[in-house]
C-alpha cells in the first residue's frame, strides 16, 4: 500500500505540468540567493536546496531510472559539500561552494532541458521548461561570481564596497539581460571575459531557444 501511494505520487510530479513545481523550486532559489544573509550556514543550506531542484528535475523528467546513481552521488556530495562551510570557513571554502554550487546549477539545467527534448510536442510544460533553464543561466554565473571573487587576491568589482552575494545576483541577472547598468563592472579580465559570456550566452538563448518554443506553441494553437 505505502509503495502503491509513493508511486502514485512520483506520477503526479512527473504530470504533464510538472515542470511549474521546478519553476517553483528555482525561483524559490532566486528569491533565497537574494535574502538570506551571507552566512557559513544559508551556503550549506543552499547546495542542498540544489540537491533538492536537481532531484525534482530528474524525477520530472523521467531520467530517474536512467540516472539513478548519478542522481545518488549529486545529493551526497551536495550533503557533504553542505558540511564544508559550516566546519571550514574563508576564501577557500566559499570558492568550493561556489563551484559546487555551479555544478549542480548546470547539472539542474541539462537534466531540463533534456526532459524538455524528450516531449513529443511543444506546450506549456516546454515554455516553463526553457525559463526554468534561462533562471538557472543567471545563477550558474552568481555562483561562478563567487568562487573568482574568492579566488582572486584583487577585488572582483572596480567600485568599492562588500561583494555578498546579493550584489553577484544583481550583476549575473542585469549582465543576462544586457540591461547595461554600468554601475558595477569587473576588474579583472576574468570577470570580464565571464560577464561577455554571459551576456552572449543570455541574449542567443532568449532569440533561439524560447523564441522558438513560443512560436511553435502559437502555431500550434492557431491550427
Amino acid at each position: 500500500m505505502a509503495g502503491a501511494s509513493t508511486q502514485s505520487r512520483f506520477t503526479r510530479i512527473r504530470a504533464t505540468d510538472s515542470f511549474r513545481l521546478v519553476l517553483g523550486l528555482v525561483v524559490l532559489m532566486f528569491v533565497y540567493a537574494g535574502l538570506m544573509p551571507n552566512d557559513p550556514w544559508t551556503e550549506s543550506l543552499g547546495l542542498l536546496l540544489l540537491g533538492v531542484v536537481l532531484a525534482i528535475a530528474l524525477l520530472t523528467s523521467g531520467l530517474t531510472e536512467t540516472y539513478a546513481h548519478a542522481a545518488s552521488i549529486a545529493m551526497i556530495v551536495a550533503t557533504l559539500g553542505a558540511i564544508a562551510p559550516l566546519v571550514n570557513g574563508g576564501d577557500a571554502t566559499r570558492a568550493e561552494a561556489g563551484i559546487l554550487a555551479a555544478i549542480l546549477s548546470v547539472a539542474t539545467a541539462v537534466v531540463i532541458a533534456i526532459g524538455v527534448a524528450r516531449q513529443d510536442e511543444i506546450d506549456a510544460q516546454s515554455v516553463r521548461g526553457a525559463i526554468c533553464i534561462y533562471l538557472l543561466i543567471g545563477l550558474i554565473f552568481i555562483f561562478i561570481y563567487v568562487a573568482v571573487a574568492a579566488i582572486q587576491s584583487a577585488p572582483f568589482f572596480a567600485q568599492p564596497g562588500a561583494e555578498t552575494r546579493q550584489l553577484f545576483l544583481y550583476f549575473s541577472f542585469v549582465t543576462l539581460a544586457t540591461l547595461g547598468y554600468g554601475d558595477y563592472t569587473p576588474v579583472g579580465e576574468a570577470g570580464r571575459l565571464l560577464a561577455v559570456s554571459e551576456a552572449l550566452l543570455g541574449q542567443i538563448y532568449l532569440v533561439t531557444i524560447v523564441a522558438v518554443l513560443v512560436s511553435r506553441m502559437g502555431s500550434k494553437r492557431a491550427r
